[in-house]
């Protein structure tokens, strides 16, 4: 998450359905009420990026969990890119917080905290679920630092992967 994510948005409450996942923590939904598809961020998480190890299994656990359901979104924050950062559930189980345990995300750290996922991430690393099999899980953070975006601009004015 970065540190200058705004308010704005923030208490925003809806039914949605997904409509793609981007990637194991990004995903576009269709609120039920109407409106145009919204590109969220799970708040919370961080999950690695595709084209690092474990990131395309990420992206699929992100959707089958979400797809063909019903979703409860709480945006918290709009961040630099305009994705709102929301807390989401599907049958009342927070989606962030099931990757996490399953070893498809981490939970984000923040300073000197390991975040509001680290139990279910211990535990997850305990049982060498996801990610946390690989004998040294990268950081997703860290993987960005070292290797940048996943995506180059294409000749269409959109990107595509590496």
């Amino acid at each position: 998450m970065s540190i200058f994510a705004t308010h704005v948005g923030a208490g925003e409450a809806y039914a949605a359905r997904a409509e793609s996942i981007s990637d194991g923590d990004t995903l576009w939904v269709e609120p039920e009420a109407g409106g145009a598809p919204r590109k969220l961020r799970l708040l919370g998480v961080d999950a690695p990026e595709l084209c690092q190890s474990g990131g395309v299994a990420a992206r699929d656990a992100l959707r089958a969990l979400v797809m063909q359901r019903r979703l409860r979104v709480q945006v918290q924050y709009l961040d630099d890119y305009g994705r709102g950062l929301a807390r989401i559930e599907v049958g009342g189980q927070d989606v962030a917080e099931a990757l996490v345990y399953q070893g498809w995300a981490w939970s984000s750290r923040w300073r000197h905290s390991l975040g509001p996922y680290a139990v279910q991430e211990a535990q997850a690393r305990q049982a060498k679920l996801g990610v946390f099999a690989q004998s040294k899980p990268e950081l997703p953070r860290d993987f960005r630092r070292r290797h940048g975006s996943c995506f180059v601009p294409d000749d269409k004015g959109g990107f595509k992967q590496k």
